[in-house]
């Protein structure tokens, strides 16, 4: 059965996009090296970036290994980062810097609640040793939105490296890379720009890549990979040729829906209407602020009747798939809106959720 993928990525694709991946490419060949270049330079122009100050490396696996192949390859022994968290994603984060042995502070707060510049002001303060901060921008552990602008302005103010992981907000919400002075920014082929999983992406500051060659690993080492895309376009290692396809055909039809903000648009329509619908049907979001416009975590109805796992068949019977919750402290799911959904599949869902609800609490 055909479904839809009411997550934060992997998500629903179109159909355009699966079939992009009916080809078999050699790795090695001329023009999987032109599709790779093109995706790179594309991927600069979508963030708004020159080829001069930035540049674009592909990175085999998923996001997390796009996270870890920059905090171990870019962080060095004098280095000290300081890591935002307010969810899984954050503390994945730390869990790398554990692993590489960086030296790091933890800057942690509530999953409903943002970091905020006047804790990290305070940290700076009383720690001059601090050289980077590393932030996730879109935390789906709860769907709460972390704002830059403030936390890159620091930053900026204090000469500090600093890395975004934009996994699932990158193509589906506008960044200003370069006005934002991200040094280095994460994300991953099947979040919004709508590809497969295989690959994440980084946007680098090229002064910065270059000189800061720390890679503790072979296989995720950032600044070869650099190189030898830079070379010719080749993958140092075997790359996931059918996704890389995919990506390109993803990457043209973002073009051809207007770009980023017109998705932003799309994603805005889809997750108000999610929100407006599902709390009409009594189901209440966990993030009241700052709430994301890529996917919602709700709150376990109050009826004690309530069983998830239930719930999470009927709506697959019924050609949903969602999330469970991620939260740590409350129950909840998680219901996503990106990829190829639209208003209607909104409507289409809350009616099988409002099906749902006469069918489980109707004694």
């Amino acid at each position: 059965m055909e479904y839809k993928l009411l997550t934060p990525g992997p998500l629903t694709t179109t159909k355009s996009v699966k079939q992009a991946m009916m080809v078999d490419h050699c790795t090695w060949d001329q023009e999987y090296k032109t599709i790779t270049q093109d995706i790179r330079q594309k991927l600069l122009t979508l963030a708004g970036v020159t080829d001069t100050d930035y540049t674009t490396i592909l990175m085999q696996g998923s996001g997390s290994f796009g996270v870890e192949s920059v905090l171990s390859s870019v962080i060095g022994e004098e280095d000290h980062v300081l890591i935002c968290v307010n969810g899984a994603y954050g503390l994945r984060i730390v869990s790398m810097s554990e692993r590489h042995n960086l030296t790091y502070t933890v800057c942690e707060v509530a999953e409903d609640e943002i970091p905020q510049a006047e804790a990290i002001t305070e940290i700076l303060k009383n720690d001059s040793s601090i050289t980077a901060i590393a932030m996730v921008h879109s935390e789906t552990t709860s769907g709460i939105l972390n704002e830059l602008e403030d936390i890159a302005q620091l930053a900026k103010e204090n000469g500090l490296l600093f890395i975004v992981d934009a996994m699932s907000s990158f193509g589906g919400i506008p960044i200003d890379v370069s006005g934002l002075s991200i040094d280095f920014l994460i994300s991953s082929s099947n979040k919004c720009i709508q590809g497969v999983p295989g690959f994440s992406f980084i946007l680098a500051k090229r002064d910065q890549l270059e000189k800061r060659r720390y890679a503790r690993t072979v296989s995720l080492d950032l600044y070869d990979q650099y190189e030898t895309m830079e070379k010719d376009g080749k993958w140092r290692f075997t790359s996931p040729t059918h996704t890389v396809l995919a990506f390109q055909q993803a990457l043209k039809e973002l073009d051809e829906e207007g770009g980023i903000y017109q998705r932003y648009m799309r994603y805005l329509t889809n997750n108000r209407l999610l929100r407006q619908k599902m709390e009409e049907l009594g189901y209440q979001p966990f993030i009241k602020q700052y709430q994301g416009p890529f996917i919602t975590s709700f709150l376990f109805p109050k009826q004690a009747s309530f069983d998830f796992d239930n719930f999470y068949q009927h709506l697959k019977e019924n050609g949903f798939v969602i999330y469970p919750g991620k939260i740590s402290t409350v129950d909840c799911f998680r219901i996503g809106n990106i990829g190829d959904i639209y208003p209607e599949d909104i409507h289409r869902l809350v009616k099988v959720i409002e099906n749902y609800a006469e069918v489980a609490y109707v004694s």
